[in-house]
């Protein structure tokens, strides 16, 4: 259990990847964090990859992302010192944190970046808080939770979009 302070900076992150495992060799291809700081977003992140690796077709399914769209994109080894000073110092939150930070921890421990950082799953919290859900994906806990339709589900599944909507959901989950 994290024990929270109210002036903790939190950083909601999203990752879009090439498949389902870093064990197989799987890569981030997007990254989208927001910054909050007592309550409030303070900076976004939000950049794509280019690792040079095929994408699963499931994955670009999920996501939309293709090869084309990644070519003269940054490279990982530019984007994860960069993003490591970006989280630096931070709690982190994700929707199935287990995914996104199996990915992180991969991607930093490649460029050889440390990655001991405590974070938050918005997956688990809504598990907990609201059992009566028919499940738990993020789309519907945030339609439950904020009563919305509209714009910001129909860019689900991109990176910078699924953190604004993890971010809806645990400051709605901590009564922020």
């Amino acid at each position: 259990m994290i024990k929270l302070h109210p002036r903790h900076r939190f950083v909601v992150i999203d990752v879009e990847t090439t498949g389902l495992s870093p064990r197989y060799g799987d890569r981030v291809i997007e990254i989208g964090a927001l910054a909050i700081e007592n309550g409030t977003v303070m900076e976004e992140y939000s950049t794509l990859i280019d690792t040079k690796r095929a994408i699963n077709r499931n994955a670009r399914q999920v996501h939309g992302i293709t090869r084309e769209m990644l070519i003269g994109k940054p490279k990982p080894e530019e984007i994860m010192p960069e993003f490591e000073k970006f989280i630096r110092n931070s709690i982190l939150i994700a929707h199935n944190a287990r995914f996104d930070m199996g990915f992180i921890r991969h991607e930093f421990h490649r460029q050889k970046l440390p990655f001991n950082y405590q974070y938050i799953c918005t997956l688990e919290m809504s598990q907990e808080r609201l059992p009566h859900l028919p499940n738990h994906k993020l789309d519907t806990v945030y339609r439950h939770l904020m009563g919305a339709t509209g714009d910001i589900l129909k860019q689900q599944h991109r990176a910078l979009a699924d953190s604004r909507m993890v971010a809806a959901v645990w400051l709605a989950m901590e009564g922020k």
